[in-house]
């Protein structure tokens, strides 16, 4: 995350009252409700897990066994059955050789 210098953003009226608060330390000031993205909309890392979890739900209706799945992933076993026990098919497809 990138800061913005205050002084280059807020009217001066809102830079003094602000000063009145924090006078030359850093605050974050949060995103609006409606401005809010859903976790890992950025990086790609919730598409990844998406993946992850998709390609591990259909070795385990092939018949791989909970306990290999967790070596495979570097996951507890305990991880790997909820996984599997939360898996809701989202349409996507296992592309087994390019995904671990």
């Amino acid at each position: 995350m990138s800061y913005s210098r205050a002084e280059e953003v807020l009217p001066e009226e809102v830079l003094a009252i602000v000063q009145q608060y924090v006078d030359g330390q850093m605050i974050y000031i949060p995103r609006k409700t409606d401005h809010k993205r859903m976790w890992g909309a950025c990086t790609g890392t919730k598409r990844n897990l998406e993946l992850r979890n998709a390609c591990m739900y259909a070795k385990f209706q092939e018949g791989i066994s909970v306990k290999a799945l967790a070596e495979e992933y570097f996951l507890t076993e305990k991880s790997v059955q909820r996984i599997i026990r939360n898996y809701k098919p989202s349409g996507e497809i296992c592309d087994q050789k390019n995904h671990l």
